[in-house]
């Protein structure tokens, strides 16, 4: 997800398209996911049609065509995410729910790769014993999927020294020995996406590993269990109870942080004037609420929000949320999304700014 943005967030070229759907992880469910992809798609089509000469459109959907019958939805997740332009088109499947819609703008509307890679919800298991180590990727309590290729990495160190295996002490060396190479090949794995780990493994292998680990700071939980051989959904079960109140703890202080804001005269919450804000360089924290999007006008630098969607209104914009997104991200701003009523005072978005 993190490559993904990496290479959509900066672009700048008229129809782009992005089409977001809710999709299903389980057979026959997910059998229905290739026609509603194929109807936005359709939908897709219209709409460039009917705002771009035929020439202009053709390789567009060229692209997106073949990105859509390439998906396999036996592998679905909660959604997925499609950009298409003339020269480009791409997707991924991600943890969160979405709204059904298509966006075509001269940027890719990235709001819902954002969320799903800024929610500290978002991390890592390591199942880890004396014998093997396996690595699976959560998001809230769903897993996301369980690594493969060279993993799990099963302990291949053994030695036939008598004096090694008669000692507590040669014995914890050859653990550490093994729970180094797991250190290593893991930091290896998650260098783009360096999210928080869970541990799941018995509390002595877990003094073992600390004492080898180069990025502490990465592991945020332990669960005292050997699970080897379990399946990955029910050990994401178990390890989400330890992330949710780690969650919890995050969010408050995020929220500690917009009332401080408030409380300084340092946030914005009109339209034009986060607009306004994020333009000079000046917003820090955007804070939306999860789900929420507000189509507009954009002219001249003003913003005006409408209610009835026209497309082919000069200047307007699908989700003037995510161009704020997209713009303060590009300026060193991060994004705070939360469920719940914390925002409705607000109108379900607010930014702290810099000064």
């Amino acid at each position: 997800m993190n490559k993904l943005l990496k290479k959509v967030k900066d672009i700048y070229q008229d129809g782009c398209v992005t089409i977001t759907l809710n999709t299903h992880r389980t057979r026959p469910d997910y059998k229905k996911d290739a026609l509603k992809l194929k109807n936005l798609v359709k939908e897709a089509e219209k709409r460039l049609y009917d705002g771009y000469d035929k020439r202009f459109v053709w390789p567009i959907m060229k692209n997106l065509n073949k990105t859509a019958e390439n998906i396999d939805h036996s592998l679905n997740l909660e959604s997925l995410v499609i950009f298409a332009k003339q020269d480009f088109s791409d997707y991924t499947r991600l943890p969160v729910e979405v709204t059904d819609r298509v966006v075509i703008d001269n940027t890719f509307a990235t709001r819902d790769l954002v969320r799903a890679l800024h929610q500290e919800s978002s991390y890592y298991i390591l199942v880890l014993s004396r014998h093997k180590a396996r690595l699976i990727e959560a998001f809230n309590d769903k897993l996301v999927s369980e690594f493969k290729g060279e993993l799990p990495m099963v302990n291949t160190l053994y030695t036939t020294d008598r004096t090694k295996l008669s000692t507590k002490k040669g014995q914890d060396n050859l653990v550490e020995e093994f729970f180094n190479q797991v250190n290593k090949y893991v930091l290896k794995v998650i260098a783009e996406d360096p999210l928080p780990i869970i541990i799941v493994t018995e509390t002595r292998n877990f003094d073992h590993f600390i004492k080898v680990a180069d990025k502490k700071e990465l592991i945020v939980g332990h669960l005292n269990r050997n699970r080897d051989n379990e399946k990955a959904g029910n050990i994401v079960k178990d390890a989400w109870k330890e992330v949710l109140e780690l969650v919890k703890m995050n969010n408050m202080k995020r929220i500690e942080e917009l009332h401080k804001a408030v409380g300084n005269n340092k946030f914005v919450s009109d339209y034009n004037e986060i607009w306004s804000a994020i333009q000079q360089g000046k917003g820090k924290t955007l804070f939306i609420k999860k789900g929420f999007f507000q189509p507009a006008l954009l002219s001249e630098g003003k913003i005006t929000i409408i209610t009835n969607i026209d497309t082919a209104a000069k200047g307007f914009i699908d989700d003037i949320v995510d161009e704020m997104i997209e713009q303060n991200i590009s300026r060193g701003g991060d994004t705070v999304f939360l469920e719940g009523n914390e925002l409705s005072s607000f109108n379900n978005l607010a930014l702290i700014t810099r000064y």
